[in-house]
């Protein structure tokens, strides 16, 4: 069992929670390196999280420290200058948050690139890490809905903060069958000029490989499934995200911030229910642990590798497409438009606040 070096790059939060991962397999990873333009952030951090080195310049730090793995947290516009960093140092992973690109285009670069050097790549599709979420593929896995059917997948923000999350979950739950074309529908311009950017709703209808459709809703006008205050910048709204499976005998849902529930064969109708809540700082331990157990070869490939990653984000933007075309996308996509999907947006949906009053 060996013990990889990493490098990390994002003071913020989600870095937080990376530290911790990394921290909580001390016995697996060695956290030597954090990387932050921001000073005084990245001497806090690496005082809290007991990194030893720090650096201003993330090619300075990969050159001088040389990681098994690197990992960065940061905004969706920096990921390929990170990526082609991590494979010029011949980092043997890289470990980031998602969405893994801005735009298509982008996405398919940075997944070519990765593919041809052979670096192992993981995107923090952790959620599925949760004991809920667990369950709720458990129940799945047992057959105990029969035949799956149909996956409804909703979040109320927007899809690509959330959504790619959806789009991988239900991938997951469908034991990776592939996407073989999708349509969809977006409207309203508010979130266009978000960190994440995206129209405020996106509404798409996902046909898979073995025969089970999905339906994916997210943003402005996707429904409420968590309870309480649904304010914009609650926990709530962010932990309002559900994926709905059904099979020719029952169903079962979990809900990131409110549990698990299902009606099965063996409950004869009557309803399952369990608890369960978004935990990232539980979440990042053993999606971590699995990087260490990829790297060692003792599992076949990673749950959130990054083959998986992109197509669930080449199925999201196909949903892009498939508005902008008024057509149904077939994947996976022979040719990627080299031009901004999300400006295309800018320049043909009607201005709207879809989000206000929400």
């Amino acid at each position: 069992m060996s013990k990889y070096k990493v490098a990390l790059v994002g003071c913020g939060k989600r870095g937080g929670y990376h530290a911790e991962g990394f921290n909580a397999n001390s016995d697996r990873f060695e956290l030597a390196a954090v990387c932050d333009v921001d000073a005084g952030k990245l001497k806090d951090f690496a005082a809290q999280y007991n990194i030893p080195k720090t650096y201003g310049d993330a090619e300075e730090m990969l050159a001088a420290e040389r990681p098994d793995v690197f990992c960065f947290a940061t905004l969706p516009g920096i990921r390929l200058p990170l990526i082609e960093l991590g494979v010029k140092y011949a980092t043997r992973a890289i470990a980031y948050e998602k969405p893994i690109a801005q735009e298509l285009s982008e996405a398919r670069r940075i997944h070519d690139l990765c593919k041809a050097s052979g670096l192992k790549v993981i995107v923090s599709h952790q959620q599925k890490y949760g004991p809920h979420w667990q369950k709720t593929k458990e129940i799945v896995d047992s057959g105990d809905i029969g035949e799956v059917q149909r996956i409804h997948a909703t979040a109320r923000s927007w899809i690509s903060q959330l959504g790619t999350h959806l789009m991988d979950y239900m991938l997951w739950f469908n034991n990776r069958s592939p996407i073989e074309w999708v349509v969809g529908q977006n409207i309203g311009t508010q979130m266009l000029g978000d960190s994440h950017p995206s129209p405020d709703f996106t509404l798409g209808a996902i046909q898979y490989a073995n025969g089970v459709r999905g339906i994916i809703e997210c943003g402005a006008h996707a429904p409420r499934m968590n309870p309480g205050d649904n304010a914009l910048l609650s926990l709530p709204f962010w932990t309002d995200s559900s994926v709905t499976v059904y099979g020719t005998h029952g169903y079962t849902q979990v809900v990131s911030g409110n549990g698990w529930r299902a009606v099965t064969k063996s409950s004869k109708g009557e309803l399952l229910s369990g608890g369960g809540h978004f935990d990232p700082s539980y979440e990042q331990k053993p999606y971590l642990k699995d990087l260490a157990d990829w790297l060692d070869g003792k599992i076949a490939t990673h749950p959130c590798d990054g083959d998986i990653s992109y197509h669930g984000f080449e199925g999201a933007m196909a949903l892009f497409l498939s508005s902008l075309e008024s057509r149904r996308v077939t994947l996976p996509l022979e040719t990627i438009p080299d031009d901004s999907l999300i400006q295309r947006f800018r320049n043909t949906l009607p201005v709207s606040e879809e989000y206000r009053g929400q």
